[in-house]
């Protein structure tokens, strides 16, 4: 609830999100909890933004307790336990292979879907909408006389001890740059492990940074989708059959498994696009069309995982396509649940090459990928659109037109028979075959989008989810940039030594060919999904066309012998 308030102070604003005050001047607080020591509210101008808790209080009718006054709480001063956002939460689940007693991990289970970052509300500028809960704030009695304003402590100008200065950290902690743990990555607040038993390594390609192929490739079928019972038939579910060429021997998940490894993925690999499971149904997830979509969706699902030179060498997602003991699976997966390099650590384990890259270069081309990304995006979303519509008129419009059409050929057959003198057997039954003819065709139509444009669908599916996790991938490599130009400004007015400004710099390579990496993979899978994709959809649309004028024309072979 809103709540009025007075500024204490006069406070003038640094950077977007936050909003400038003046001593007495009459303000909205959002919510009177604050965020290490800042408020979010709105001004007497009516703009929208961050200003300083101690700066302001909060009034309150004769009725209920005297205002709140933060003055003598400092912003952002230590011995508060104001909220953060975790770096990397993790999240845990209930269950492991088949044999647990309480295994709730049916397809529709909220403990197993992804932890969605906080969405802003309009007109506050990236930060939670006032309903977020934070720990309660500090209640004072009110003071009268003169007050000393008090020392403000900016949250994106942390002084350490351990070093002369540091670059400031992005007052939003709740964008993706600071959760992900990249900005901490970018400045050195990530310890580095004594070992570290992974690597992955980026090398020069001839379109600039690539993922090391893997050395041991392979692919893995997912097939025969069968339901399977337990506790005596009261839980049903549908496993799958995988099989990857590098051991050819089978294992079988449920749906519950994938969800698991997908989660893994995006709390471990944190600048690389995963690409998202088929949708979760609430109902009908035992219908033959739904079981029958949901594979082809993994399917494709795998084949991108088992192409990716990262994805596909996660020990996670080996674990999960390998493992057939179910003692063995809960220590693989407990493990992979307790591995520590995700996240920001994750980057500690990618070895770039040491050619240079000028950053403004790599700037420019981030730029029109995201320019390219947007378009794309937008384009698939398009066809979709029309693609979905088309298979509602393939399903209903056109099979109901074009029996339509057959019942009218066959009213005028019949309509032939009613004067037996001048009846034609042979032209009633051509004319009485067309109309049936013309039936079979709507019911060729209704079926072909089981051949051509659901496998269209699918991809563009695939492909709406991978385009959709640039923008935040995008966000991270924005936000390392803007730090290297900070720290370079910083050490240029001898804010900071030189070294450590070529340590973020050096630590915004690892992220900058990262990003590169992926986007040269990305790039190199659309090529060859896409022209897989036309090529079908043509070869299928000629097949079908074929056999409806197989149709058509032995049908006019009627005509030829009256």
């Amino acid at each position: 609830m809103a709540l009025k308030a007075r500024a204490l102070y006069s406070f003038q604003s640094e950077n977007k999100e936050e909003i400038s005050i003046q001593e007495n001047e009459e303000l909205v607080i959002f919510s009177e909890n604050s965020l290490d020591g800042w408020l979010q509210g709105q001004n007497s101008r009516g703009e929208t933004g961050l200003f300083p808790a101690s700066y302001v209080e909060i009034l309150r009718s004769r009725s209920g307790s005297n205002y709140t006054d933060y003055s003598s709480s400092p912003a952002g001063s230590p011995g508060h336990d104001f909220y953060t956002a975790p770096t990397n939460p993790s999240i845990s689940y209930q269950g492991s292979f088949e044999d647990d007693d309480d295994d709730d991990w049916d397809d529709w289970d909220d403990a197993c879907t992804v932890v969605e970052e906080p969405r802003s509300a309009p007109g506050t500028n990236g930060h939670p909408s006032p309903s977020l809960q934070y720990p309660a704030a500090y209640d004072h009695h009110q003071h009268t006389g003169y007050r000393p304003k008090p020392a403000l402590e900016r949250q994106d100008s942390m002084s350490s001890s351990k070093r002369g200065s540091v670059v400031g950290r992005n007052l939003n902690r709740f964008s993706c740059f600071v959760r992900s743990g990249v900005e901490a990555f970018i400045l050195g607040d990530v310890p580095l492990m004594s070992k570290i038993a992974e690597a992955y390594c980026i090398e020069m390609g001839s379109r600039g940074p690539q993922w090391k192929p893997n050395p041991h490739p392979f692919i893995c079928s997912v097939e025969d989708p069968t339901k399977q019972t337990k506790f005596k038939g009261i839980k049903s579910y549908i496993s799958y059959k995988l099989t990857p060429s590098n051991i050819n021997s089978p294992v079988y998940r449920r749906y519950k498994h994938f969800d698991w490894l997908y989660n893994r993925l995006l709390h471990k690999f944190t600048v690389i696009s995963v690409p998202h499971l088929p949708e979760k149904q609430a109902t009908g997830r035992f219908e033959e069309d739904f079981i029958e979509k949901r594979k082809r969706r993994l399917i494709l699902w795998m084949d991108h995982m088992t192409s990716h030179p990262v994805l596909s060498q996660y020990e996670g997602f080996q674990h999960f396509l390998c493992c057939r003991d179910e003692k063995q699976w809960k220590l693989g997966k407990r493990r992979a649940e307790k591995d520590e390099m995700v996240g920001a650590s994750f980057l500690l384990t990618i070895q770039i090459p040491t050619e240079h890259q000028d950053l403004q270069d790599v700037e420019d081309r981030v730029d029109a990928f995201k320019a390219f990304s947007k378009k794309m995006d937008d384009s698939v979303l398009q066809l979709t659109n029309v693609a979905s519509e088309l298979v509602r008129k393939h399903v209903g419009g056109f099979r109901k037109e074009f029996q339509k059409l057959g019942n009218a050929f066959q009213a005028i057959s019949h309509s032939f028979h009613m004067d037996p003198p001048y009846s034609l057997d042979a032209l009633n039954n051509a004319i009485s075959h067309t109309g049936k003819t013309y039936e079979t065709v709507g019911e060729m139509f209704a079926e072909q989008p089981k051949n051509d444009l659901f496998l269209m669908l699918d991809t563009l599916s695939l492909y709406q989810g991978l385009l959709s996790n640039f923008p935040d991938i995008i966000h991270l490599q924005k936000g390392a940039f803007a730090k290297v130009k900070e720290s370079q400004r910083m050490s240029d007015e001898g804010r900071m030594d030189q070294e450590e400004a070529d340590g973020i710099r050096k630590r915004c390579r690892v992220v900058g060919f990262a990003l590169q990496a992926e986007m040269n993979h990305f790039h190199e899978r659309r090529v060859a999904d896409f022209k897989k994709m036309m090529q079908s959809y043509l070869k299928q649309q000629i097949m079908f066309y074929q056999r409806v004028s197989q149709q058509l024309e032995k049908t006019l072979r009627m005509y030829d012998n009256l």
